[in-house]
């Protein structure tokens, strides 16, 4: 049963169930006193006796309507920024010290091995810095120590050892402060070494057995003039037992 107020509005039966308006009914007509404004102040409209009220604002969340929000976003690309950078540097400096515990490595090895990090210039260069200020990284050191193995280990020559230190690298005048202080005893070395492979040609033809000690010499960075003297005086002491004829 539908009931009506003295002003014609329906009054849902207290027995019934309410019922959900489909339609929103509009507001009530009302006189219009207010003076309309400008800007972003509230405007009204007489013309039809509605009252019309809006801003210049749209409504909705601010973040919806491409406006500021209450958190200002605008440093934290940069914050982002400088955290990814901190990251790649920490990445690229561990990377290299696990580099450096496997073997030693030239300022420019170095270099390189931090080149697949995008690192910026500076970035890379404080790793350097930093590693050459914890002894990590020395590349007059290292020409030392590649000297000491091409002589006593390998029994290289100076030509030989001076292209090796280039390979790795290392500046020229740093390769070059480091020759320097090799004694010039090239022949020496050649005889040494030839004297370690004459045993193993002994089944061999003697033109083949100095052609091929000359060939080892000569991969070692030794003169073609050394490594012949060398090859021969090797193979004649060892003809004769083991004396040198100088």
């Amino acid at each position: 049963m539908v009931r009506f107020t003295d002003d014609g509005d329906e009054v849902a039966d207290e027995h019934l169930a309410p019922v959900t308006p489909l339609f929103r009914r509009g507001p009530t007509p009302r006189p219009v006193t207010s003076p309309r404004h400008v800007g972003n102040r509230p405007t009204t409209d007489a013309s039809d006796g509605w009252d019309r009220t809006w801003t210049s604002e749209p409504a909705g969340p601010a973040h919806l309507r491409g406006g500021a929000t209450p958190r200002s976003r605008a440093a934290e690309p940069s914050i982002d920024a400088a955290a990814d950078a901190d990251e790649a540097n920490s990445a690229a400096e561990k990377h290299l010290l696990r580099k450096l515990r496997g073997k030693p490595l030239s300022i420019a090895e170095a270099r390189a091995v931090l080149d697949g990090f995008g690192l910026t210039d500076d970035g890379a260069q404080a790793i350097i810095d930093d590693a050459c200020r914890r002894g990590y990284l020395d590349d007059a050191a290292l020409a030392e120590h590649l000297i000491h193995v091409a002589v006593d280990r390998k029994g290289q020559g100076r030509t030989a050892i001076a292209l090796a230190l280039q390979k790795r690298r290392i500046p020229r005048d740093v390769v070059d402060t480091a020759l320097q202080a090799l004694p010039d005893d090239d022949v020496d070395r050649a005889w040494e070494f030839a004297r370690t492979k004459v045993r193993q040609l002994d089944r061999v033809e003697p033109d083949v057995a100095l052609r091929r000690l000359v060939g080892q010499l000569s991969r070692r960075g030794y003169t073609g003039s050394i490594a012949m003297d060398a090859a021969r005086g090797a193979l004649d002491e060892h003809r004769r037992g083991g004396v040198r004829f100088s």
